[in-house]
């Protein structure tokens, strides 16, 4: 991460753009988006040296309520984005936004890639385990027996467990956090942002309008049992047993995050125009 580098002190609303948010009333993202910039005010990040990237979905308009640098990319593809950027401008503080439908389907594979490269970049997802943004579908996360108008019965497909997938890809930062906890939910932010590598954070940021019964998620969490490990062998029998509502920092790795090799990149730009023309 970038050095905080500002003499005046900033606060959460220096991060927020001026327009409105434009999610449903009570959606748990406008917890998430008040964490992430207090997050941001805590460690004193010039907004200048921040960029927010964000994929589709509900909660990838992210970028356009901040202050930050912002990039609103196609379906699936924040990552690659988000990598690309920090390879390129290592000096900045790259932030993925994004969902579970936008970055554990179509994004699916972008995402274990992401992990195993471990750039130093922060990739949060609001997992709400719903399709908010196309009415009510099933998304990758979602429940097989969860019966809805869309899925009568339920899918009957096996979830996706993005903990797990990011442990076992690689991730060098793993964390669960709760939007109805802001204050847990900023501090699990600025965890992520300063631990070096590729840090995870699955937020579990309820859709009250298409999952009312994500309610209850408020009296479901609690805080892990146990401190977080940098053993992976510890945390994926960790993982494998958990119910999906312990919060808290659940690994902390210790691989070396991803740097270029300057000696093999080159700086001139390769003008291949003459080959097309007539």
């Amino acid at each position: 991460m970038n050095q905080a580098a500002s003499d005046i002190a900033l606060v959460a609303s220096d991060y927020k753009s001026g327009l409105k948010p434009v999610w449903c009333p009570g959606c748990g993202d406008y917890s998430v988006l008040q964490a992430l910039t207090k997050a941001m005010a805590s460690l004193a990040l010039k907004p200048e040296d921040v960029a927010v990237i964000s994929g589709i979905g509900c909660s990838s308009r992210i970028p356009a309520y901040t202050s930050t640098y912002g990039f609103h990319g196609v379906h699936g593809r924040s990552l690659a984005l988000s990598t690309g950027l920090k390879v390129a401008r290592p000096e900045l503080t790259v932030i993925c936004t994004g969902g579970d439908g936008d970055g554990f389907s179509i994004g699916g594979n972008h995402f274990m890639h992401a992990c195993r490269r471990n750039v130093d970049i922060t990739y949060i997802v609001m997992d709400n385990q719903v399709y908010g943004m196309t009415k009510g579908q099933a998304s990758p996360t979602t429940d097989p027996f969860w019966d809805s108008a869309l899925t009568p019965g339920g899918t009957g497909v096996s979830p996706f467990h993005p903990l797990v997938i990011a442990l076992a890809s690689g991730a060098n930062f793993l964390g669960r956090a709760f939007s109805g906890d802001p204050k847990g939910t900023a501090a699990m932010i600025e965890e992520a942002i300063q631990h070096p590598g590729f840090s995870f954070v699955q937020i579990l940021s309820p859709c009250v309008t298409y999952r009312p019964d994500q309610k209850d998620w408020r009296n479901k969490v609690r805080p892990a049992p146990v401190e977080a490990t940098s053993d992976p062998a510890r945390a994926a029998r960790r993982l494998m047993t958990d119910d999906g509502f312990n919060i808290g920092p659940l690994y902390r790795g210790e691989r070396e995050p991803f740097k270029l090799n300057q000696n093999n990149s080159s700086t001139e730009t390769y003008d291949f125009t003459g080959q097309f023309e007539v």
